[in-house]
């Protein structure tokens, strides 16, 4: 009697023993040997017995949702890659509808309106970068900073790569697996925060094919020395690659003005709810240049002719470079792109416009600076120095571990940030929380560490 699941495919013991032999693997342990131990589960999942009826299955899901406690539902000062941005009601309207929200991908004659959407969101983000091409979004800010380090090995030639930020380790666990064969990471630890320029100017050399910063880094900080790395990049014939996140953008100068060959990040505060972890869209953003255009795997939508003279479209463009084109042969592979998402983007930044980026971001940095502030003032409590910070900084703890502090803040309805180590805490601060929410999370803390709590 065979032993397959009749919906779970290539369950049989002879159709997997013949996978296996195929590709010259002894056993499923030793297909999956190069799977660092620490990632793989060991033993069986703690799972319950087979729920044989859909209305226990659904109550017992349920009561695992409902542990859940939503940022909506707290104070939160949580960040660290997924932010409490404002979304206007307008945004959930218009991803909600079926043409938008059913739409998989189709072709130019048959979803125009679809295509023209991202378009325009192209269009927005483009200016908002002052980028000339920007791609349809790839899955998150984590895969497109992925994809902009490989792009950086492809244009060059070369495989080292000079880390110049304090960069989220989530992040670069996820570029550094995506460029795991191809480059080799060169960490220059920051000084207050920013790049140290001194430091990377020693190790600039013919191998080296990028410099890669954050700004914001991932602990807040805005980096001062942009151009100069780029000077530095380019006089070696190296690229420099921004991450940076838009939101940020209507009070700072971009770092294409500033002489980035590819700004990469996520647009999940660009009109995307926090949810359950967030939803993400990634962004990759080129100059008119077809050497790094022709790079670049994912999805651009342009104005193409049509068979009726003087008409226009929308359609793909180069999509010769991808691999829904090239399949196997293509440069790296592009799956399902968060194109939902790119279109609620775009819905935001067209509300918003350039004086309402501007508003959103002078107050989110007003706000920082208030709540950076008030916290150095409470005793034992202290502010890690930076040359300046958008929306986050680093609170140092004395005397008290960062966890007990998190703890204790919970019992009053305040999530006060992202546990770094054992005495940092990474607090984040946007339009969402007022003065009033950030004067309770100071008067909080002052308790928590006045033994009062």
């Amino acid at each position: 009697m065979s032993t397959a699941h009749p919906y779970i495919p290539n369950l049989d013991t002879d159709v997997r023993a013949a996978m296996l032999k195929f590709i010259g693997a002894a056993s499923i342990e030793e297909f999956y040997s190069d799977i660092p131990t620490e990632l793989r589960v060991s033993g069986l999942l703690d799972l319950p017995e087979p729920f044989l009826a859909e209305q226990d299955l659904v109550k017992h899901v349920t009561s695992l949702l409902g542990k859940n406690i939503p940022t909506t539902k707290t104070m939160s000062f949580l960040g660290a890659g997924t932010y409490n941005h404002y979304v206007p009601a307008v945004v959930d309207e218009v991803i909600n509808r079926a043409e938008f929200l059913t739409a998989y991908t189709g072709r130019s004659y048959e979803d125009h309106g679809r295509y023209q959407a991202l378009f325009e969101y192209e269009s927005l983000m483009a200016e908002l970068l002052n980028m000339d091409v920007v791609n349809v979004p790839t899955y998150d800010g984590l895969a497109a900073t992925s994809t902009a380090i490989a792009m950086s090995e492809r244009i060059t030639g070369r495989r080292k790569v000079i880390v110049a930020s304090d960069v989220n380790p989530d992040k670069f666990s996820k570029v550094k697996n995506f460029n795991l064969r191809t480059i080799d990471f060169i960490f220059v630890p920051t000084v207050d925060g920013v790049a140290d320029v001194a430091a990377i100017s020693k190790l600039m050399d013919s191998q080296t094919a990028a410099i890669w910063i954050e700004s914001p880094s991932y602990l807040g900080s805005l980096e001062i020395a942009i151009e100069k790395l780029s000077q530095l990049a380019h006089g070696v014939g190296a690229i420099l690659i921004v991450g940076t996140d838009p939101i940020a953008l209507g009070v700072i100068q971009s770092p294409a003005d500033q002489g980035a060959d590819i700004v990469c990040g996520d647009i999940q505060s660009l009109g995307l709810h926090q949810w359950f972890g967030g939803a993400h869209g990634g962004f990759i953003a080129v100059h008119d240049d077809t050497r790094f255009i022709m790079e670049m795997p994912s999805r651009l939508y342009g104005l193409e002719t049509t068979s009726v003279a003087g008409e226009y479209g929308f359609g793909e463009v180069a999509y010769g470079r991808t691999s829904l084109a090239k399949r196997e042969a293509g440069k790296e592979w592009v799956g399902t792109a968060a194109a939902l998402w790119g279109i609620a983007a775009a819905v935001y930044l067209s509300l918003m416009g350039p004086a309402g980026m501007r508003e959103v971001g002078e107050t989110i940095l007003a706000r920082t600076q208030y709540a950076a502030s008030r916290l150095s003032k409470v005793p034992g409590l202290s502010i890690k120095p930076s040359a300046a910070n958008f929306r986050e900084f680093v609170l140092e703890i004395k005397s008290i571990s960062a966890s007990d502090v998190v703890a204790k803040a919970r019992k009053e309805g305040i999530e006060p940030g992202v546990v770094l180590n054992n005495h940092q805490i990474l607090v984040c601060v946007t339009e969402m929380n007022s003065q009033v929410e950030i004067d309770h999370l100071v008067a909080c803390l002052a308790k928590i560490m006045g033994g009062r709590s």
